[in-house]
């Protein structure tokens, strides 16, 4: 068995690895049965030498490799027949603009194997950059607040060092003594986020005492799917009714900006859930949320102020919640919206250690094993004979005609 770190493609350029050095170094020696190499690149955080000095060959042709590991999509040009890949394919939602893409892995006899649906037994992600995207994507609401209000300046994510230098610039927050925050989500991308906001003087509050009561430290909220979408008939929820049935519920979530004065969103939203809430919700004359950081980044769904993503470059817009349109963020009817794609590419070599770290527990065992809880199988898109697996044979369409 042969494994390559493949060099990343993608434009623009992606930092990130699926494997640092050290990791590298590490599965060599849990698997002495398997050979590891790593493409060279000038793009990657992690540099040649520093996979060269953990003991790892660098090798341009891959041609002899088994498997090939990577993060982002690899470019049709670039894929090797008859190898098993694995990486973020973008494919398994119909997103049109990777069709072309998985018809080119099929003609070329690829098994792919995507990291976005490789799941337990249960049917939970085991993998992923989710939690990075909350540490920068909660970092870079706070950075948002200060801009929009001019009361501090932290230095952008993207040019911090690593984690470490990123959140000794939150010393410089400082928030008005009625500072209200509210966060939904408690996946991957939600923990990631409390993350910074545990390491703020911000107190947790119970969400009826956020809605009712005023206080004179900063406070924050914590909801999950039951705290903001209510059943249309009798405001009940159910969970599994919610998920199969989510046009039968309604959003209860305006009301908390109403208090909040920054929102962090870090939820799952499925196609034909409710919006959390509507441009019509924020013209409210009661609406008082400025800030907010969508970590989740659906455009045109349920936070409506997200009308686009931004870029890491100029991560922050302003949105006029009467015009609905953009604005200056300093516009007093102004909201400052983080709504970047890519967090995790502003630490680049902490979130490909935090990945790296679940692909060795969590994905390595089945993928050089026997796989006997089909981990790998059920993960995988395509075969190395050129056809769909039965799971993702839904996607033959989409792929054949594009």
């Amino acid at each position: 068995m042969k494994i390559g770190v493949i060099r990343e493609t993608k434009t623009p350029p992606d930092k990130r690895v699926p494997l640092s050095p050290e990791q590298c170094a590490e599965v060599k020696k849990l698997y002495p049965h398997v050979e590891l190499v790593v493409q060279p690149s000038d793009v990657r955080k992690y540099k040649d030498a520093e996979y060269e000095a953990a003991g790892i060959t660098l090798q341009e042709d891959l041609t002899d490799c088994d498997i090939l590991m990577g993060v982002k999509e690899v470019k049709a040009e670039a894929l090797i027949p008859g190898k098993t890949y694995l990486f973020f394919s973008h494919t398994f939602k119909f997103q049109p603009y990777n069709a072309k893409l998985l018809k080119t892995i099929l003609e070329k006899k690829i098994r792919l194997v995507d990291y976005e649906i490789i799941k337990g037994t249960n049917g939970k992600r085991l993998i992923g950059f989710g939690r990075y995207a909350g540490i920068v994507g909660c970092y870079n609401g706070f950075r948002a607040y200060g801009l929009k209000h001019g009361s501090y300046t932290l230095k952008p994510a993207n040019e911090c060092h690593d984690r470490e230098e990123m959140e000794s610039e939150l010393h410089k927050v400082v928030l008005p003594a009625d500072f209200k925050l509210v966060l939904t989500g408690f996946g991957r991308v939600g923990h990631g986020a409390r993350e910074i906001v545990d390491l703020l003087p911000i107190t947790e509050v119970k969400k009826g005492d956020f809605l009712t009561k005023s206080f004179d430290h900063a406070v924050f909220t914590h909801l999950n799917t039951e705290d903001y979408f209510r059943r249309k008939s009798d405001e009940g929820f159910d969970k599994a009714e919610f998920y199969s049935n989510p046009e039968l519920y309604h959003s209860v979530f305006p009301p908390y900006c109403h208090q909040a004065d920054m929102y962090v969103a870090c939820h799952y939203w499925a196609d034909h859930s409710p919006f959390f809430f509507t441009r019509e919700d924020m013209k409210h004359p009661d609406w008082k949320c400025s800030v907010v950081a969508d970590v989740s980044c659906d455009i045109g769904g349920p936070v409506a102020c997200t009308i686009r993503s931004s870029t890491i470059a100029d991560p922050i817009f302003g949105y006029h919640r009467f015009h609905e349109s953009e604005c200056d963020i300093s516009d007093p009817d102004g909201i400052a919206v983080m709504a970047v794609d890519n967090l995790p590419c502003e630490l680049p070599k902490d979130a490909s250690e935090d990945f790296g770290n679940e692909l060795i527990k969590h994905v390595l065992p089945h993928l050089l094993g026997a796989d006997e809880l089909g981990i790998i199988q059920r993960a995988s898109e395509t075969t190395l004979e050129g056809k769909l697996t039965d799971k993702y044979a839904y996607l033959h369409d989409y792929a054949y005609n594009a």
